[in-house]
Parts: C-alpha cells; structure tokens; sequence
C-alpha cells in the first residue's frame, strides 16, 4: 500500500476516459474501492459516450470530458476542477490525451501504471507508479490501482443499474423465448470476422432453438456487415443493429442467454451482467482483453501467430502486443464457435436450468 495514503481519503478521482469494454472493466475496480472507503467522494472523469452507459452508477461522481471540443475540453476541465483538492488521482489510462488531463487535476497523488507499461508520457503526469502488477488482463490492471491504497483482492462484481424505462423497454422489445446475441462488428474492420461464417453460427444456434439477434451501432460498416449477415443466413435473425442506445443495448445483452462478439465494447458489457460471452479474437491477446469471466469460450487464433512471431511462449508474450493483418479472423473456422456454443449450452445454460429447478 502507498505510504503517503490516508487511512480514511476524502476523495479520490478516477481518470479514465475510454472505451467502453475498459470502463466496463475499471467499474468493478471503482465499486470495490467504493467497498473499502464507503465515506470516500469518488469522482470519475470520463468520455461523454461511455458517459452514458455509466451515467446513474451508484456514488460516483461523473465529469465528462468530450475530447470532440479538442482544447476547450481542456479548458473546461480545469475551470471544473478549480476549487478542488483530491487525496488521491488514480491515473487509469495511457494515452496521451488522458494524460494531458491528469495534469489538470488537483490531487497530492497521482498514480499511474508500472514503469515499464508507461508510454505516450504517461510518467511526465504521475509522481507515484504502480510497483507490483499482478495479471496480464486489462481488468487485473485496474485492480492493480485498488491494491495500491489498500483494497483487498476480490472476485469482480459490477453494479450498474438498469433505470425502470430501459426495463420497460426490454419487456416489450425483446423476444420473451431465450436468444442468443450476436454483434458482429469491432471497432476496425480487419477484427471482424466474416459475415457468410456468421450467418452460419446464427443458422446453428437457431437450430440449437434459439432465437438470434443482431445487434450493433449505426455506423456504415456495422449495417453493411449486418446486411451480409441477413442475405447468407437460412434462418431468421431478430436484426437491432442502430437500434438501440448503450442502455437499451446493456438490457439486451443482460437478456440474452449468451453473446458471440469479437473484441468489443459489447463483449465486455455482457460480462457486467453475468452473460456468457463467446469472443472471436486474432489481433489482440484474449488474456489481456478477453471477456474476463469467460476467458475459456475464446476462439483464439492470436495465441498460435504471435508465439509463432515472436518465437517465445505464450506466458513471455510482450503486454499489450498487438498483430496486424487483414485475413488474421479468417483462421477462426465456424467449427471453432459451434463448438464453443455447445459448450456454453452444455456448461452454463444447461447447469442454470438444473440449478432453477433444483432450486424450486
């Protein structure tokens, strides 16, 4: 634990500003500090859209900073921030634009990331490094942070409420029989994972007697993907993409029997509400980005390519190591992910069914 912190802070801020799968991790982070030091102001600067998922967290304080407003954002961080006095900054992000911001936030300590994970001058902004990082997972990073000022490990937990309208909407919006989600985009398109294979896990899992849906953001390349999808599949699929918000999305993938995402915001909002992700990855590693709770349903074809590039094993591969290419998804096969599903329904899904009926 840091020396210099008081037994019982007044305030702590949080400085993470994106993307949503990161805050989604840092929330269990927040909510066991939260555990710890209940009488403690906790503050969180955040982006305004992940904002907007987060936005009736219980306890915490949000400033949004809109980095769109470019120097203003700057500006309006600091006039916020003017009359105010932090025990403790927790430095939670590497880019470079958070760490121009940490500058403006008054606080005696301001943590940040382990030496060696520093860049983009993330160290120019701290006077305090974490000393002991304890996992590869961007999540076991957060709680890193938490471990520092005196958190006891935990399992993670998340709290993040669902207002009565966003459950109003998912009773009346959603199919009552049990579905099974797919949101197909990532945030470039080499991390997607092709549509005619998709559509063939949707045909699966409705002949599994599921329902599919669909569901993404409206941006171009998530509705042209979506359209592949629907123009390959033989079966149906209930089509949500751009249809919903971030809350209305939450209630949908808290809904859902399981999740089948490549490395997204989505993938990691389904892990908040206990939902069993099945993640597609090839261009970042699943045990630093993975869907934390459920790291052994991960079609993985990064693992195999980056121990192959870098001639080492898989527990000696370089933290935040990235692969690039454009055909890197293709070498997940549509076997891969049925076989995943079947073992969410054999091993999750089935178990939940016994256990309710035990239960009763």
């Amino acid at each position: 634990m840091l020396k210099d912190f008081p037994q019982s802070p007044q305030a702590i801020c949080i400085l993470r500003l994106s993307a949503i799968g990161d805050v989604c991790h840092a929330v269990s982070t927040v909510q066991a500090i939260q555990r710890q030091y209940p009488e403690a102001l906790i503050t969180w600067v955040i982006g305004k859209v992940e904002a907007q998922l987060l936005k009736n967290l219980p306890g915490v304080e949000f400033i949004v900073f809109d980095k769109i407003k470019g120097i203003k954002a700057y500006a309006e961080l600091r006039k916020v921030m003017k009359e105010r006095q932090y025990d403790i900054l927790l430095h939670m992000q590497l880019a470079f634009r958070a760490n121009l911001a940490a500058y403006f936030i008054p606080a005696k300590i301001k943590l940040g990331f382990e030496k060696k994970r520093s860049k983009e001058l993330h160290s120019l902004f701290v006077n305090h490094h974490i000393t002991d990082s304890k996992g590869m997972h961007v999540l076991e990073g957060f709680r890193d942070f938490a471990r520092a000022i005196g958190v006891p490990d935990s399992d993670p937990l998340w709290n993040i409420p669902l207002p009565r309208e966003i459950e109003l909407w998912a009773e009346n919006q959603l199919p009552q029989e049990p579905f099974i989600v797919i949101s197909p985009g990532a945030s470039k398109a080499e991390r997607n994972w092709l549509a005619a294979r998709y559509a063939k896990v949707a045909d699966y899992c409705h002949s599994k007697g599921f329902k599919v849906v669909m569901t993404g953001g409206p941006s171009t390349m998530e509705r042209e993907l979506g359209d592949s999808i629907l123009s390959h599949s033989k079966s149906p699929i209930i089509d949500m993409i751009g249809q919903t918000n971030l809350k209305q999305l939450l209630a949908t993938l808290k809904a859902a029997q399981c999740v089948i995402a490549p490395d997204s915001g989505p993938a990691h909002m389904a892990v908040t509400q206990g939902t069993p992700v099945i993640g597609l990855y090839a261009h970042s590693n699943p045990r630093r980005t993975g869907p934390y709770l459920y790291l052994d349903y991960v079609a993985d074809a990064y693992t195999k390519n980056a121990t192959q590039q870098l001639n080492c094993n898989v527990e000696d591969l370089p933290w935040g190591y990235r692969l690039k290419g454009d055909n890197l998804m293709q070498q997940i096969s549509v076997e891969q992910v049925t076989r995943l599903v079947d073992q969410v329904i054999e091993n999750v899904l089935n178990k939940n069914v016994v256990d309710q009926n035990s239960y009763q």
